[in-house]
This record gives structure tokens, C-alpha cells and sequence, in this order.
């Protein structure tokens, strides 16, 4: 698609975008701010082989938005940002690049936060830490949380287990049938945890060494990938990339809950309006797999980062998820919707309080 850029931030609300080219270092990037509202624009640094510049524009934006979401909705007071590096990290990443990336974050002081994302990883933050303080997602020795993918995992199947309680009554998971798609960082420590719940996983992966290694490790059945959506299933549990719920894969679901920590997940809105035609309940994506970014930014708040406040508000992405269905019941609202409502209210209740606090002009 061709996008007008300044068209998709007035329907959407954006604040700022940054187009980021460092001819030495070939770095061609983009950085998106959605709102500084709920604090400063936090949101993780992805690389990716995009097919055009507005595509890794849209990608941008549109995760700079679900950013502001999901901190609204987990409760966290911070605003929604994103950064995307254009490039293989294969081939691409250089540190000369990502120092020349970490100088346009610095130049942004303080209104963007960055962190890891898919193509980054801690030791890539690291280096961009080199040339700015304003990186939250940070290896241990550094001074933060480390490898956040454990409390995303965690908080992705805490929504699962919600959602499971909404159908059957029962948060188990107990002989649950899930169809896992996709074997990264946090869909393989995804994968342990449905599997010490006792479900039963079928899973699947472009890369067939990780699928190698998950029929080696664990007692699961595999499947193409393309194979994954039509499985006869409970629970279809999206831990791969975005804009997999869509005109072509819905009419393949056999299952009754959607969650996994995907991001970005519906292809359209209308794609979720669509789920709620067919009675199926979905764990919004940025609630679902907002627990990395809750475990990770507990370092931002007063008294500096405590793993187990960090952890006991991961958990609480279960009751983050049932209130979702409460609103949604309440106001006769699609999912993914309420969820939206959700993140709204906290923000404009927000704001209506700092205005409250503001000093009053003069008269």
C-alpha cells in the first residue's frame, strides 16, 4: 500500500514521526510517537527486511499505537512509541549501525524510550546504550531486567487460562488441545509452560530446526505451517508475527479461543468484529502479551526494579483479561474493542487528573 503518512497519524492520533538515515552506517530506520500522555514513548526496536519504506512506516505506527494500549490497559504510565530498522539483522546489524540508530534516540532526549524487539536482542541494546541512557530493555549487568521473554510467556498464558475460564468455566488447561504457531524466544518458553499445564500442543514454525528441537525436547505433534489454522483445536495460541487473523485464515479456525503473545494479530479491525460473529473469544493482543513490558519497566518506577512486584503483575494480566469480557458484556462491544475502551478510559482519566494538579494560570 502506498501511505500518506500524515493522513494515518491525524485518523489515528499519532504525535510524531522520525525518519532516521545515517549514510555511513546505512542505517535507514523509523521511529513513531504515538502519545506521551501516560509518560514517555517506550516501545522496543524492530529490524526487519520490510519490502518498502512505507510499509516499515505503517509497521511504525501502528505499533507505536498498540504501545500506547498496552500501557494504558496493564496499568503501566508510560506512552506509546516505536523504532523500526530497515535491514537483515542477519546480514545488516552492524554496531557501527546501531550506535549510529542509539544517536537519533538520544537526539529525541528522553521523549522516546527504546528496548528489544523481532531482529533485536539484548546485547543490541547494549550498544545502542552506548550512545543514550534512554533504553529500558537492558541485560542485567547494565541495570535491568534481562531477558524479559519468561514474564511475556507467563502473562500470555495467564490471558489463555482467563479466556479458558470465560468458556468452560475452568482456568485449566488440563487436556486442552493448543495449536501453537511459532517457536521463538517466548513461543518456546510458551510452549513449556501450556505443557506443565497439561495441554496437549501441536505446533508449528518456518524454521524447521525449531521445530526439530521442540519434537526432541517436549511431546508434541508437528504441522506445516500452513497446516496450523485448520487443526482441530481448543485454542489456537499465535506466538509468531502480526496480521495472521484475517479473510483467509478465519474461515480455517477450529477452535474456541484465540491467545497468544503475537503482535498486532487482526489483519483489519473489522477481522475482529468477524471473531465476535463466530462466538470465538480472543485475549487482545497488546493485554495478552504486555507481561515483558510490565516485568521491564518495573525499573522506571519508584524504588527501582523488584523482580517479585514485577512478577505478581504479570499474573495479574488474568484479571486485566476478564475485565475486557466485563466491558464488552456491559456495553455490548467486540473484544477488541473493549479492550480499547479499556486503555482509553485509564488515559483520559489520566489526563483529567494532571489538569487537575496543573498550576492555574493567572487572571
Amino acid at each position: 500500500m502506498v501511505l500518506d503518512p500524515l493522513s494515518y497519524m491525524s485518523r489515528w492520533g499519532h504525535k510524531k514521526v522520525m525518519l532516521c538515515h545515517d549514510p555511513d552506517t546505512g542505517l535507514r530506520a523509523v521511529i513513531a510517537i504515538h502519545s506521551t500522555a501516560l509518560g514517555p514513548a517506550t516501545g522496543g526496536t524492530r529490524m526487519w527486511p520490510y519490502e518498502s519504506d512505507s510499509q516499515a512506516m505503517l509497521d511504525a505506527l501502528r505499533l507505536a499505537r498498540g504501545m500506547t494500549y498496552k500501557y494504558a490497559a496493564a496499568g503501566v504510565d508510560l506512552g506509546g512509541g516505536k523504532g523500526v530498522i530497515i535491514g537483515d539483522p542477519r546480514t545488516d546489524k552492524t554496531e557501527a549501525l546501531l550506535r549510529a540508530y542509539g544517536r537519533f534516540v538520544d537526539s529525541l532526549h528522553g521523549e522516546y524510550i527504546t528496548g528489544e524487539d523481532a531482529g533485536t536482542t539484548l546485547e543490541d541494546m547494549e550498544t545502542i546504550y552506548a550512545e543514550t541512557d534512554h533504553v529500558v530493555t537492558l541485560p542485567e549487568h547494565c541495570g535491568g531486567a534481562g531477558d524479559i521473554s519468561p514474564a511475556t510467556a507467563l502473562g500470555a498464558v495467564m490471558a489463555t487460562k482467563a479466556c479458558a475460564e470465560r468458556v468452560w468455566g475452568t482456568p485449566s488447561l488440563e487436556g486442552r488441545r493448543v495449536a501453537l504457531q511459532g517457536l521463538g524466544t517466548v513461543g518456546s518458553k510458551a510452549l513449556a509452560l501450556l505443557l506443565t499445564e497439561g495441554a496437549d500442543v501441536v505446533v508449528t514454525d518456518l524454521d524447521e530446526q525449531k521445530v526439530k528441537w521442540a519434537l526432541e525436547t517436549h511431546a508434541v505433534a508437528a504441522v506445516a505451517p500452513e497446516e496450523i489454522y485448520r487443526q482441530d483445536v481448543d485454542i489456537f495460541a499465535p506466538y509468531a508475527l502480526g496480521g495472521i487473523i484475517n479473510d483467509e485464515t478465519i474461515p480455517q479456525l477450529r477452535c474456541r479461543i484465540i491467545a497468544g503473545s503475537a503482535n498486532n494479530i487482526l489483519a483489519e479491525e473489522r477481522h475482529g468484529d468477524e471473531l465476535e460473529r463466530r462466538g470465538l473469544v480472543y485475549a487482545v493482543d497488546y493485554v495478552a502479551n504486555s507481561g515483558g513490558t510490565i516485568f521491564d519497566t518495573d525499573r522506571l518506577r519508584k524504588g527501582g526494579f523488584q523482580p517479585d512486584r514485577a512478577m505478581a503483575n504479570v499474573r495479574r494480566i488474568f484479571e486485566r483479561i476478564h475485565e475486557i469480557f466485563a466491558i464488552a458484556a456491559a456495553r455490548q462491544l467486540p473484544l477488541y474493542r473493549a479492550a480499547d475502551l479499556l486503555a482509553e478510559q485509564r488515559i483520559a482519566g489520566l489526563k483529567s487528573l494532571s489538569l487537575l494538579d496543573a498550576p492555574r494560570a493567572r487572571t
